[in-house]
Parts: C-alpha cells; structure tokens; sequence
C-alpha cells in the first residue's frame, strides 16, 4: 500500500501531511503510539526542508511517499532544496544542560532514534530521504 502526497514548501502545507498521515493509520490500522511517532518524524523533516532548503521565495514541490508493507513502514521525501545529508550531521550531546546545548539537530535526532533505517541520496538536483520502521502495530 502506497500513498503519495505532493506539497509546497509552506508552513501551512504540515496540516496537510498530518491529515493525510493520521486517514493512513486509520485505514492502515497503526498503532496511535506509532502514528504520532512517524508523524514527529515527518514533521522534523519537512519543517527543515522548508525553513533551511531554499534561498529563493518561490514555490517549490516537496514530495512525499507512504508506503505500508507487511509490518515495514517507509517514508521517502524528495525535494529541490539546497544539497543536505542530514545522516552526515553531528549527533546533538543530550546530555549537556539546555543552557549548555547547541541549537539545531533534535530534529535529526528524533528521527535516528524512531526509525529503524535511513538512507539518503541527492539525484538529478533532488535530495531524497527514505526512513523505514518496522512497526508492531500494523
């Protein structure tokens, strides 16, 4: 089972994907647990896109695919943002104080922990992001 949702690079459009998300785990029967877990996820990842993956102030199509496989839920995300392998950043020291932590990378964060596989790639000017999860409830 696959779904596709196409979007643009708007604040606005994470209602979008959140909706479509939560008929998904209705009609997919996912845990609501995981469902707000993978929704994090996508949340994080669209949200940098958006704020930190273009310098121009036009339109640009984020594209966003769903699929359900057994139990192996994956999500790709491709874009024409600015070149960036998230998989490369620096893992944020959680440690630290808040006072004493940098600023950036919880996002990225999340998304190692929740998902069981990442995998990243930039092709023909597009940045295409695949997060995978077995999940217990599907």
């Amino acid at each position: 089972m696959t779904k596709t949702i196409a979007i643009t690079n708007e604040m606005s459009q994470l209602d979008v994907v959140a909706n479509a998300l939560e008929l998904l785990a209705d009609e997919w029967n996912l845990m609501m647990e995981e469902t707000m877990k993978l929704n994090l996820v996508i949340e994080e990842v669209v949200t940098n896109i958006i704020n930190y993956g273009y310098h121009d102030h036009e339109a640009h199509t984020i594209n966003i695919r769903l699929s359900l496989d057994g139990n192996l839920f994956t999500m790709q995300i491709i874009d024409d943002a600015i070149e960036f392998n998230p998989l490369l950043q620096a893992k944020p020291d959680i440690n630290l104080s808040l006072e004493d932590r940098k600023i950036g990378g919880l996002g990225i964060h999340f998304m190692r922990t929740i998902m069981d596989h990442l995998e990243y790639s930039h092709e023909d000017g597009k940045n295409i992001l695949t997060l995978s999860k077995k999940l217990a409830g599907a």
